[in-house]
């Protein structure tokens, strides 16, 4: 498990990290969500050991990290650091030698991913000549050719198309099914919200919130309910203790203003006209993004 705790940076006296801390676990895939300029990259690469933090620690499996355990990393930064004159398979091929792998292992192993990836018809294509697109991809690839335990990618998704976006998203969640550790920033909250295990959101170098998906739902659900009837639900609008937010027919979103209010809502709902449902409205990403960064 990768662990940071209590990370602080500043810059010319501004505080851009203060006490920043949140676990990245094995096996499961991290979000970490956050306006421009909340703290997503600085973080990263004081995790990666590119950056010196002021304070604070970083550990992989609670103990400190050393070079060695640094070569287990895979990283893709936002800005795009391939060779732009090498053919792609070259150049992957060759970041995977400069991690120990043979001639033969590291070409097998490049052409494999960059197949997995979509770019197999585009292996003896300089990089320079790939789309913005394709180039993310190649640099992906970068990333992950030498097998790394823990993966941290700087807005992967960014300039993929759809189709592109669920390559990638399958090959991440391969990765985290084998046990590694992914942490990775993006701001297309969709993409997040669908593939991530758990959320860490920062603003203004201050991490606002951090678990799972679902306990974070779960914790800024507050008292939404959705009533979905045989009959007609305009009777809501006159309980006491009930904020309608939207109904017609026999469907009804409302807030309400405790769990007893809601117990009387159900047993109403049950005696007027009888309940298909009676859920609780669960918050999405970008709502509880909104909320927690306020």
């Amino acid at each position: 498990m990768l662990e940071l705790r209590g990370i602080t940076k500043s810059y010319g006296g501004r505080r851009v990290l203060d006490e920043v801390g949140f676990d990245v676990a094995p096996g499961r895939l991290t979000g970490f969500v956050g306006g421009n300029g909340a703290g997503k990259t600085t973080t990263m690469r004081i995790a990666l050991g590119v950056l010196e933090a002021d304070a604070g620690t970083v550990s992989l499996d609670d103990a400190p990290i050393t070079v060695g355990d640094r070569r287990r990393f895979g990283y893709m930064p936002e800005e795009r650091g391939l060779y732009p004159k090498m053919k792609v398979a070259e150049q992957i091929a060759y970041l995977a030698r400069l991690h120990g792998y043979s001639k033969a292992d590291a070409t097998a192993s490049g052409v494999r991913l960059l197949e997995r990836l979509g770019l197999g018809e585009r292996l003896h294509d300089k990089v320079e000549t790939l789309s913005l697109g394709n180039q993310q991809r190649a640099q992906i690839a970068a990333a992950l050719v030498h097998e790394p335990e823990v993966l941290i990618l700087d807005e992967p998704f960014s300039g993929l198309d759809p189709l592109a976006v669920d390559v990638v998203a399958g090959v991440l969640a391969e990765r985290a099914a084998q046990g590694v550790s992914v942490l990775f920033s993006s701001h297309q909250l969709d993409v997040v919200e669908r593939l991530c295990d758990d959320l860490v959101i920062i603003a203004s170098g201050t991490i606002r919130a951090a678990g799972s998906a679902a306990d974070l739902r779960a914790q800024h659900s507050g008292n939404r309910y959705e009533l979905q009837t045989a009959g007609d639900t305009a009777w809501l609008r006159s309980e006491p203790g009930v904020r309608v937010i939207d109904a017609a027919g026999g469907s009804a979103v409302f807030d309400v203003d405790g769990d007893q209010t809601a117990q009387r809502v159900l047993r109403t709902a049950v005696d007027v006209a009888g309940v298909h449902s009676f859920t609780p409205r669960r918050p999405s990403l970008a709502q509880i993004f909104k909320e927690v960064i306020q």
